[in-house]
């Protein structure tokens, strides 16, 4: 029995990731850090399709020492797919950030999905069907003004992710690394990172839905391509080859 493990599946992208693979007959281990919500995924996918098993893992990622916890609490099971979506962002001006809220999204957005990447890597680069998503942002290939410190943890995602695409094809492994790049997306998101409760997408210009975006998964699961982005104009999701330059290892 294989499984997709699907990381901050508690609500937003990560929620509608689980419905959506559980749609595709997808068994799944999904990890947050609020067991209702979990609870509430599982229940919801148990209504779509009863024979499906839901594991689940209630965990802080912003201890990367946890990284390391969850991993190892799954070596029983067969891990096909690897979806890091946890993550949250920060809007303020660097020289007016709260450093402690900076040193918990690093430790999230940067060495928690460094970690789960290496060991999933390092035990799966070789089977057959296997994948690793991680996600990143738009904000992960275009700097936004008062998000800085955000942006600069997703450029990383994106050529840690990119980057290992292109390694694992040199060596010719079987796995797949691919990163997707949301542009605005109606999720907890934005209040999280703004620090506002109620936070209305409706004065966004333009935005997608959480269901929309687990829709692009799916589409760049399927596709051969290493990434999945939103366009910052039109707001049309595309599937590309890695945009980072790679210097390929010496013939």
């Amino acid at each position: 029995m294989k499984y997709t493990v699907i990381t901050g599946a508690s609500s937003g992208i990560g929620y509608e990731t689980a419905l959506a693979f559980a749609e595709r007959g997808k068994n799944l281990i999904i990890a947050a850090r609020r067991a209702d919500k979990l609870e509430e995924v599982k229940a919801d996918v148990a209504k779509m399709n009863p024979n499906l098993e839901v594991i689940i893992r209630e965990i802080d990622l912003a201890d990367a020492a946890n990284a390391y916890k969850l991993y190892e609490s799954l070596q029983e099971y067969d891990i096909e797919t690897w979806i890091n979506n946890a993550g949250f962002g920060n809007y303020a001006p660097i020289g007016e950030q709260d450093l402690n809220k900076i040193q918990s999204m690093l430790h999230l957005n940067i060495e928690s999905l460094t970690i789960l990447t290496s060991l999933f890597v390092r035990d799966y680069a070789d089977k057959e069907g296997t994948q690793i998503i991680n996600i990143s942002s738009r904000g992960g290939y275009t700097v936004v003004a008062d998000a800085v410190a955000y942006c600069a943890t997703k450029f990383y995602v994106s050529a840690l992710t990119e980057g290992l695409a292109q390694e694992l094809q040199d060596k010719g492994a079987k796995m797949q690394a691919k990163v997707l790049a949301p542009a605005a997306t109606e999720t907890e998101f934005a209040g999280r990172a703004r620090e506002e409760e109620n936070f209305d997408y409706n004065n966004l210009p333009k935005f997608h839905t959480a269901k929309e975006m687990a829709g692009f998964m799916l589409d760049l699961y399927d596709s051969p391509h290493t990434v999945g982005i939103v366009d910052a104009e039109t707001y049309e999701f595309q599937l590309k080859g890695p945009i980072y330059p790679y210097a390929g290892p010496k013939k």
